[in-house]
């Protein structure tokens, strides 16, 4: 028995009843010198994009598209531009790219974006709000305060909606809207509990066909903690002497302030199951390598920017007496921070 064979009009009618797929949709809140970086390789990899900004910022994209600058060449990538978080809808990635200290000040206002299928991707220095959600042991689901207060953060954006990703790399704005790229091109991408590895193997990929090195990590939070470790203590140290690393590193006394923090921080760690996969005289080994580098938080205080004090710093002493780890350094250097901040007007 033969079958008619089928004509054009009804294959075309069968094509045109078939779904056509939608692009994932991505928003980044925060178009600074990373989330710029991000958004665009979103964009590269097909994403539809939105970039929540304000001010010169939304001005400059909405008129020009984002601008990204490496070496010599400039290219232009052309992305959804507003400051309300309900005119985008509900997204399958919202990528926080923002100074944590401003997130709990906004978080209320990103809920329209996110819905039960969207995947949060923490883009940030320091701690993030999710990470004792879910991390087995003493600190299980306890709320930090210097990152969460009052559970707020966690409120609108839900841990088991969350995923880790950790910048190594340098970058800076030229302007409103334009990015320029630096040193180092490596993002670590992973889902804290497992649950999300699809998900972060995704959005892992879409930033490696835009142009990152990225590493898939089953173990998210350790790279969190190692590349805190290493900044919980120049950082702060840079912004309250106006030295750079070396000269951090060079003076016997700050040297030996740096370590005693890392120590500190390394007793907070082991508690925690956590490691840094290295020595302390490693790590400063590896950031004095860098050279005579100015922090990110040198950087901001001389900008007059606001710090990220309890991000980068104030998440130690908390966790010490939550796990009854004595933390003294930590806690006289993040007191003469809080205060230089203040004193500063940041």
């Amino acid at each position: 028995m033969s079958s008619e064979p089928q004509s054009v009009g009804q294959a075309g009618q069968q094509a045109a009843s078939q779904p056509v797929p939608q692009p994932v949709r991505t928003a980044v809140v925060g178009a600074g010198a990373i989330g710029g970086l991000i958004a665009a390789a979103a964009a590269r990899a097909g994403h539809s994009v939105s970039v929540l900004a304000r001010g010169k910022t939304l001005d400059a994209l909405r008129a020009d598209g984002l601008k990204v600058i490496d070496g010599s060449c400039e290219s232009v990538v052309r992305v959804n531009a507003g400051d309300a978080p309900d005119a985008f809808g509900v997204q399958d990635y919202v990528v926080i790219a923002l100074k944590a200290q401003t997130l709990p000040a906004i978080v209320a206002s990103l809920q329209p974006m996110i819905g039960p299928r969207t995947v949060i991707v923490a883009a940030m220095n320091g701690l993030p709000w999710w990470f004792t959600h879910g991390l087995a042991g003493p600190l299980e689901n306890q709320t930090v305060e210097a990152v969460d207060p009052g559970g707020s953060v966690s409120a609108a954006l839900p841990p088991a909606r969350s995923i880790g990703c950790v910048v190594h790399l340098s970058s800076s704005t030229d302007g409103p809207g334009i990015v320029r790229r630096g040193r180092g091109n490596q993002l670590i991408v992973g889902a804290p509990n497992g649950g999300l590895s699809e998900q972060a193997a995704a959005f892992a990929d879409a930033m490696r066909i835009g142009g990152f090195d990225v590493v898939l990590s089953d173990a998210i939070r350790a790279e969190i903690w190692a590349k805190l470790w290493g900044n919980m203590n120049m950082n702060p140290l840079s912004a309250l002497t106006g030295s750079t690393a070396d000269r951090l590193l060079d003076d016997p006394l700050t040297h030996a302030l740096v370590l005693r923090m890392m120590d500190e921080a390394a007793a907070i760690g082991a508690r925690l199951g956590l490691s840094t996969g290295m020595s302390a005289a490693d790590r400063l080994a590896v950031t004095r390598k860098l050279g005579a580098f100015r922090t990110s938080m040198l950087q901001d205080f001389e900008a007059g920017r606001p710090l990220e004090v309890e991000p980068i710093l104030g998440v130690f002493p908390e966790l010490g007496r939550k796990l009854d780890v004595p933390t003294p350094f930590c806690d006289a250097v993040l007191g003469l921070l809080r205060q230089r901040a203040a004193n500063s007007g940041l």
